[in-house]
């Protein structure tokens, strides 16, 4: 394996189940018993630091990202070298004895930094495409995989998705139920250097991760982006961040930072609906940039919806962010989704 920095662009899976049991469905997934999530994590090889929850869903801090559980939905985000995919298999089979089946799946990723020092079936696109095709159930047979480019090379972005439904047909039967949410899924690049230094920790700083995490999330204005989240933080030694907040029941935000020099990166993801206000996507997205202040950031826009995207060029020209280019793509299970790469010139 090629010697490398952390890689920071984190690789992303989103299942969703069903079933019959209203019992069931009612807790669903979050009935999994911790050493259950453990072992689903060490196939992936990463474990957890840090968790919260609400009564809608648990978010777990691991040592490389985020793991989201809700009853019938798990979204597991990791970086540097883990082997995500691999949680595929045991999810099913833990899910299974809950009584329920998968209906879809989505998976999206960046360019790597690093692409060889990636471990199998991570090595390529096309080889995490071929581990999807074979490890996912036969029943999810619309499927479909593309990579959405963009004017800047480092920021071209993967999507993977199955369904076992098609949109036709889900709109047939379910005419007057809109898919009303949207993903935001950011990655930024370059980082300005006086803002991450914000996240390094003092040598011998006799701090816990959660102490000093805590600080962070004060001290570099991470805090007022979602002001009303329930925040949980970890901060790494001797440098590294990671935060998921708790946002209005069933909502989430995550931010991740890698801040060394050469390879800085920084994501943040969040969940919001067409129907909030127009200016919080405008807001959301101001406090990300003067907290990290790149000099490149690529944001994907998935939803049911047109309107969202629009939204994040308005709100990014005017911070000095320059829209370089713009893909759009259907997804089976997924919808609209909208790549958009920005750069900006350092004074």
């Amino acid at each position: 394996m090629a010697v490398s920095g952390f890689e920071g662009f984190e690789k992303r899976l989103e299942l969703h189940f069903f079933g019959d049991d209203p019992a069931v469905i009612d807790m669903g997934l979050r009935q999994l018993e911790f050493e259950s999530l453990e072992q689903v994590l060490h196939a992936v090889q990463c474990t957890v630091v840090s968790a919260v929850g609400n009564h809608y869903f648990d978010a777990y801090v691991l040592s490389e990202s985020s793991l989201f559980v809700y009853p019938t939905k798990i979204i597991i985000k990791t970086c540097g070298t883990t082997q995500l995919l691999k949680s595929i298999r045991p999810l099913l089979h833990y899910a299974h004895h809950l009584g329920l089946t998968l209906c879809s799946c989505r998976y999206t990723r960046g360019s790597f930094i690093f692409p060889k020092a990636q471990p199998f079936p991570h090595t390529s696109f096309k080889e995490e495409v071929i581990y999807l095709e074979e490890t996912l159930p036969s029943n999810l047979c619309y499927r479909k995989a593309s990579v959405m480019p963009s004017k800047v090379p480092s920021h071209s972005w993967h999507v993977f998705t199955a369904s076992n439904t098609s949109e036709a047909h889900m709109a047939l039967t379910h005419p007057h139920i809109p898919d009303v949410l949207y993903t935001l899924e950011i990655c930024m690049t370059e980082l300005d250097r006086v803002l991450a230094r914000k996240f390094f920790r003092r040598p011998n700083d006799n701090k816990t991760g959660d102490t000093a995490g805590k600080e962070m999330t004060e001290i570099t204005g991470i805090n007022d982006i979602n002001p009303g989240a329930l925040i949980c933080d970890f901060a790494f030694d001797p440098c590294g961040y990671s935060m998921n907040g708790v946002i209005d029941g069933d909502r989430y935000s995550t931010i991740h930072v890698t801040p060394e020099d050469g390879y800085s990166y920084a994501s943040f993801e969040c969940v919001g609906s067409i129907y909030d206000d127009h200016d919080d996507v405008a807001n959301v997205l101001k406090k990300v940039v003067q907290v990290f202040r790149p000099a490149t950031m690529s944001v994907s826009t998935t939803c049911a919806s047109h309107e969202v995207w629009t939204r994040v060029a308005s709100a990014l020209e005017p911070l000095g962010l320059k829209c370089r280019s713009c893909a759009m793509d259907e997804f089976p299970a997924a919808g609209s989704v909208v790549f958009q790469a920005f750069t900006a010139r350092r004074k």
